[in-house]
C-alpha cells in the first residue's frame, strides 16, 4: 500500500514537474514572440509598467488608447481563456464581444500559428506581472465610436487564414515571410491604404504615410524601393537602425528596432532580410529625381555679414556642428549628403526629425528643435536640406509642419462620416415628416 502511494505520489510530482518545465519553455518562447510582435511598443505607456496599457495611439480618426494586457483579473486579461485570447489576437474581438480597432494589428496576427498563440497566452498569463489599473477608454467621434461598425470592416478586409509555408521557397525565406507578415506586421506601416483605411491589395510594402512619419517603399524596386540594398545591408538596418547605404531609422521604425528587431536572433534577422530582399518591385510614389546642388555651402563671409539665405543660416546654427558644414557627417554622425531620408517622395520624415529629434538606445541622440524653431523655420530648414543634399524637387510648407506638429492631418473619413450623419438625419427627419403628414391626412379623411 505504501509502495503504491509512493508510486502515485511520484507520478503526480513528476507530471507536475514536467508540466512546469513545459510552461517554463512556453513562457520563454512567448516572451520572444511578444518581443518580435513589438507588443510593448503600444501596450506599455511611457514610464508605465509593462503591458499595463494607457498609451494613446494617434490615428487619423483620433487617439486609440491601448488596453491593459497584464494578467490582472480586475483590469487586464487575467480572466480570459486561451480561446478568448486567440479571438482577440486573430479576429479583433474582445472577451466581452466588443470589436477592437485595427490599430491593434490583428489583420497580421491572424496569420499566427496555433502553437505561437498558445505560447503568447502562457507568457502573458504566467510571465507578466498583473497590474490592477484600468486604461482610459478610447473615445472616437461618431460613428467610429460604434465598435460594431468594425464587423462590416472585418467582413471586407480581414483574412482569417493562418500562415501557410510556400513549398517552392526555402525554410529561411518562409521563416522571414512569417515574421514579417504575422509577428512584425511590417505591412501595416509600409503598405498604402485605401479610402476605408485597409491595406491596398497588390501594393505590398510600396510605402505609405502614417499621418506624420512616412514608411518608405521597401520592395526590390531599384529606383523607388531598396532594390540596390544588399541582403547584408537590410539585415544591418533591421538589427541596428543603420546600414552602409546612407540610411538610419527614425520615428516608429527606430522604436520598432530598439524595442523589437534589435532583440531578435541573428538567424531571424537574416530570414527577414532574405524575405524583404525578395519582395516584388512596386513603383509606388517616388521623389521627382531633381539632384540637389551638393555644392560647398559654408560661406563664413555671407554668414557673418547677414547675406546668407535663411535656410543656410538655420543650417549653420542648428545642424552644421554635428552633420558638417557641407553635410558630410563624421564622428559617428550620419552624413546628410545623399542620405536616404532626403531622397524620399515626401519631406515629412526630415521635418519630423527636426521637430522630435532621434533617441536611439545605443547611439548618439539628436535633440528636438520643436521648442527652438517655429513652423516656418522648420519648413525653411527642411527645404534647404532637400535642395542642398537630396532631391530638390521635394519641398514642404509651414502649414504642413503645423499639421505634423499637431499629429498629422485628420482622415477624410471624418468629414465624410459627419456629412453622412447629417444626410442620414435629414432622411430620417423627412421620413418622420412624411409619416406625420400621412397620419394627419388619414385622420382628416376619416373625420
Amino acid at each position: 500500500m505504501k509502495r503504491t502511494f509512493a508510486l502515485v505520489t511520484a507520478l503526480i510530482l513528476g507530471n507536475a514537474t514536467l508540466a512546469a518545465a513545459q510552461d517554463g519553455d512556453l513562457v520563454s518562447q512567448g516572451k520572444y514572440l511578444a518581443t518580435a510582435g513589438d507588443c510593448a511598443a503600444c501596450h506599455t505607456a511611457d514610464g508605465g509598467k509593462p503591458f499595463a496599457g494607457g498609451k494613446a495611439i494617434a490615428t487619423p480618426i483620433g487617439n486609440i488608447v491601448a488596453s491593459n494586457i497584464t494578467p490582472s483579473k480586475q483590469d487586464g486579461i487575467g480572466s480570459w481563456t486561451e480561446q478568448d485570447f486567440a479571438r482577440a489576437l486573430r479576429r479583433g474581438v474582445r472577451k466581452d464581444g466588443a470589436n477592437l480597432y485595427p490599430a491593434m494589428p490583428y489583420t497580421s496576427y491572424a496569420k499566427l500559428t496555433d502553437e505561437d498563440v498558445r505560447a503568447l497566452y502562457i507568457y502573458f498569463m504566467k510571465g507578466v506581472k498583473p497590474v490592477d489599473r484600468a486604461s482610459k477608454k478610447t473615445e472616437l467621434p461618431f460613428p467610429f465610436s460604434v465598435r460594431a461598425s468594425m464587423m462590416g470592416w472585418n467582413l471586407l478586409f480581414l483574412d482569417h487564414k493562418t500562415f501557410t509555408p510556400d513549398p517552392s521557397k526555402s525554410a529561411e525565406w518562409n521563416r522571414g515571410a512569417y515574421l514579417a507578415g504575422a509577428l512584425a506586421h511590417c505591412s501595416t506601416c509600409h503598405t498604402p491604404r485605401n479610402a476605408l483605411m485597409a491595406e491596398k491589395s497588390g501594393e505590398l510594402m510600396a510605402g505609405a504615410s502614417l499621418g506624420t512619419w512616412y514608411a518608405p517603399n521597401i520592395t526590390s524596386d531599384k529606383d523607388h524601393g531598396i532594390g540596390t540594398w544588399s541582403q547584408a545591408e537590410i539585415g544591418s538596418y533591421l538589427s541596428t537602425g543603420r546600414n552602409g547605404a546612407g540610411s538610419q531609422a527614425g520615428g516608429p521604425m527606430l522604436e520598432a528596432i530598439d524595442k523589437s528587431l534589435s532583440k531578435l536572433k541573428p538567424a531571424d534577422i537574416k530570414a527577414l532580410a532574405v524575405y524583404v530582399k525578395s519582395l516584388p518591385a512596386k513603383a509606388g510614389t517616388a521623389a521627382p529625381g531633381q539632384t540637389g546642388a551638393a555644392a560647398l555651402l559654408h560661406d563664413d563671409i555671407a554668414l557673418n555679414n547677414g547675406t546668407a539665405s535663411a535656410g543656410e543660416t538655420l543650417y549653420d546654427s542648428s545642424c552644421a556642428t554635428c552633420h558638417g558644414a557641407n553635410g558630410q557627417g563624421g564622428h559617428g554622425l550620419p552624413a546628410l549628403l545623399r542620405n536616404a531620408a532626403v531622397r524620399r517622395p515626401t519631406a515629412d520624415n526630415v521635418s519630423m526629425t527636426i521637430l522630435t529629434g532621434l533617441h536611439p538606445t545605443d547611439g548618439q541622440v539628436m535633440p528636438p528643435f520643436a521648442g527652438r524653431l517655429n513652423d516656418a523655420q522648420v519648413a525653411t530648414l527642411t527645404n534647404f536640406v532637400f535642395k542642398q543634399f537630396g532631391d530638390a524637387g521635394v519641398q514642404t510648407t509651414a502649414a504642413r509642419v503645423t499639421q505634423l506638429r499637431n499629429g498629422g492631418a485628420p482622415s477624410p473619413l471624418l468629414a465624410i462620416a459627419q456629412y453622412g450623419v447629417i444626410a442620414a438625419g435629414v432622411v430620417i427627419l423627412l421620413v418622420i415628416l412624411a409619416l406625420l403628414a400621412w397620419g394627419i391626412s388619414r385622420r382628416r379623411r376619416t373625420a
